[in-house]
């Protein structure tokens, strides 16, 4: 059996990283209130432009514009893969790139070759372990989501996309259930389909357009690929702080599971050494 004094030191250990635990459990979960309601917020915006450039492309049905052109067959995509930037928030990060993963082989046994943009360190890190092909990629997104460091790497796949080198483009991320659950999801960002320009009024609609119709309609669908984006991102923060939070309460309970096992182990420990000092002390008494 353990000595005490060992014992004691586990004890000690398991103590201050429950401390630790449960520091990061409160502030993920005063993290993860801002994060939903940013979250929450984005999403008026990104529908409103939706709705807008649906009507837009419905009006002007004969506008061709390179973001909207399907191709026949896709040889080469791109992927937007949005992870975070830390880790201990359970298995978030594992089941995004086990989604991801997953689409590269099915592209791959389609004979598509992939280009990457990684948003977030953890995917970052397995994309280069993997040897593929990274274009553009920012870390360090911080807990407020930013479209100053997303422009740069967006821009580089939605002008490889207009210019024909790719052929289609997908998102990967986290999306928010509630905050026990969060699940990976994908879509297609480019070419838009139809399901991407839902609308709920069947009327016509009429528009006057300054400069000219692909002008604006080339600043919208720009506007709504990167509020796309932004929201996916706000929904992966959302998620990771939510996950955190999460597994730090598991942490932090089995750090106290484990501090009660060592207690029992320690005052057992203890029982039998004071009974074998108790039958020394009688057996010497008896001698004499």
């Amino acid at each position: 059996m353990a000595v005490g004094k060992e014992i004691l030191t586990k004890i000690r250990s398991v103590q201050n990283t429950q401390k630790i635990t449960r520091a990061m459990q409160m502030v993920s979960t005063s993290k993860m209130r801002k994060t939903q309601e940013r979250m929450r917020t984005a999403r008026p915006y990104a529908e409103k432009v939706r709705t807008v450039m649906a009507h837009l492309a419905q009006a002007n049905t004969d506008v061709e514009h390179p973001l909207l052109a399907t191709p026949e067959t896709i040889k080469r995509a791109g992927i937007i893969l949005i992870t975070t930037d830390k880790g201990l928030c359970g298995g978030l990060n594992a089941n995004s790139l086990k989604r991801f993963f997953g689409k590269v082989q099915e592209l791959k046994d389609a004979n598509v070759d992939i280009d990457v943009c990684c948003l977030g360190a953890k995917g970052l890190s397995a994309c280069q372990r993997a040897k593929m092909n990274v274009v553009a990629s920012a870390i360090q997104l911080g807990d407020v989501p930013k479209m100053e460091k997303l422009i740069g790497p967006l821009t580089v796949l939605f002008k490889k996309f207009a210019d024909g080198e790719l052929d289609a483009i997908y998102i990967v991320y986290s999306g928010f259930i509630n905050t026990m659950k969060q699940e990976p999801a994908i879509e297609q960002l480019l070419p838009l389909t139809p399901q991407h320009m839902v609308v709920e009024h069947t009327h016509s609609w009429d528009y006057l357009y300054e400069p000219n119709p692909l002008a604006v309609l080339e600043f919208l669908v720009r506007r709504y690929l990167e509020s796309v984006v932004y929201q996916a991102l706000a929904e992966n923060m959302a998620s990771e702080q939510a996950a955190r939070m999460v597994a730090m309460k598991a942490a932090t309970d089995n750090a106290g599971n484990a501090i009660k096992q060592l207690r029992l182990v320690y005052n057992k420990s203890r029982q039998a050494a004071i009974t074998t000092e108790l039958s020394e002390i009688v057996a010497g008494a008896a001698a004499v």
